[in-house]
């Protein structure tokens, strides 16, 4: 079997000393590694292929490899990605040539795995390749942009959900219990639990946090001592992260559902989590061009408003201006046709470049300019009482014709 560390010292922070080292101990993620699972059988089959453990904080990524050290009769080596370098890298490379030698396995763990850039993964790719290292990666971030395809087509991405506020429960449970967490020190009422759980937002290591912080408060920790530490809850939002385009794609999306409750509650997390208002409320110009469009010619002023109200008086005073911005844009009747129909006019400009404009839309402010044709034929609409005698082309020879505009019923 692989070393394993000595037991954690009680000085260390109480989601540390509580840290799963068997799948038994390990609450969550049953789907993946609940009896029975594919997974778990690798693991305890000392048989762990290539994975890259892709989840939001506190869902379990650590434990597992953790879990998979105590467990394996392989070489488990581990880096972080945020601290070690090329140097740290070849000296696992040496350990796992010399195991090679002696028919031991080296599994290699990166925490923080799409903190690495490109050279540094396509360096780790031919050891992978040739299986001199079992790579197990750790990743916050969507694997698809932040780790190499190479490197991905040779692991399995292993997708890891936010814990349910039952299993924090449980992680708190076995906390409460256990003598290498607070053994009995503490009583905790099950509401403390539940809300622990719940402003947690599935994120084990907080809620152990949590817990420990309320304990240094008490022998009984109650809801309101829970309320007293938390004072308000973390939001699952991370600002520079893929959360921030998600919960901004479900505004969006909400708006143009026209479900203004869903949309109210979407804005108030970006809101709540901190997120710039002025980042909100361009979104919000925006959508009124794109998804209400010509169906509501007084969205993009409402949206404009709340732009500049955000501008005058900052947060909190101007959550309201956005949020009755949201709303009015949820029970705007939509129309897409700016959308569309711009999107063909800009491709049709990227497609043909070059396309003169037709002489009698040309000003000609020279007389050599109105000897070669420049506003010749050029018919003023105002002397016209009837809009087909002042009809013309407007668009180059080879896009006569083109409709980009289109209204309902056309």
């Amino acid at each position: 079997m692989a070393q394993r560390k000595n037991p954690t010292p009680r000085s260390a922070p109480l989601a540390d000393r509580m840290r799963p080292r068997t799948l038994g101990e390990f609450f969550g993620q049953e789907k993946l590694f609940g009896e029975g699972s594919l997974l778990r059988a690798a693991i305890e089959e000392d048989r762990v292929p290539s994975l890259i453990l892709w989840g939001p904080p506190g869902s379990g990524k650590t434990t597992l490899a953790t879990i998979v050290a105590h467990e394996t009769s392989a070489e488990f080596e581990q880096l972080s990605a945020v601290g070690s370098g090329v140097k740290e890298f070849r000296g696992i490379v040496e350990v796992a040539e010399r195991n090679r030698e002696t028919g031991k396995k080296t599994i290699l763990f990166i925490d923080e795995i799409h903190r690495w850039n490109k050279s540094q993964q396509d360096a780790l790719l031919p050891h992978v390749e040739r299986g001199l290292l079992t790579l197990i990666g750790a990743t916050t971030e969507n694997p698809s942009f932040e780790v190499n395809a190479a490197l991905l087509s040779r692991a399995r991405v292993v997708v890891l959900e936010k814990l349910s506020p039952r299993a924090v429960a449980g992680i708190l449970g076995q906390a409460l219990a256990d003598e290498r967490g607070l053994a009995g020190a503490v009583e905790a009422d099950q509401a403390a639990i539940d809300f622990i759980a719940e402003v947690s937002a599935g994120d084990a290591r907080m809620a152990l946090n949590t817990l420990e912080a309320c304990a240094a408060s008490g022998k009984r920790i109650t809801a309101e001592t829970v309320e007293a530490v938390v004072r308000r809850p973390h939001l699952l939002y991370d600002k520079g992260g893929e959360e921030h385009y998600n919960i901004i794609s479900a505004l969006h999306k909400s708006m143009r559902g026209g479900d203004a409750d869903a949309a109210l509650y979407w804005l108030a997390r970006m809101l709540e989590a901190g997120e710039d208002p002025l980042f909100v409320a361009r979104r919000l110009v925006r959508f009124a061009s794109e998804d209400v469009g010509l169906a509501n010619s007084f969205a993009l002023p409402q949206a404009i408003a709340a732009y500049q109200a955000c501008q005058y008086i900052g947060m909190p005073e101007c959550e309201l201006a956005l949020a009755q911005a949201v709303t009015y844009l949820a029970k705007s009747k939509k129309s897409n046709a700016l959308y569309v129909g711009y999107g063909e006019a800009k491709a049709d400009a990227n497609r043909y470049p070059g396309e003169g404009v037709p002489l009698h839309l040309r000003n000609a402010p020279t007389r050599l300019m109105k000897d070669v044709g420049y506003g010749k034929g050029y018919k003023y609409t105002p002397d016209f009482q009837d809009p087909e005698d002042a009809k013309q082309d407007y668009l180059p020879e080879r896009l006569k014709g083109r409709k980009y505009v289109r209204f309902e019923g056309e």
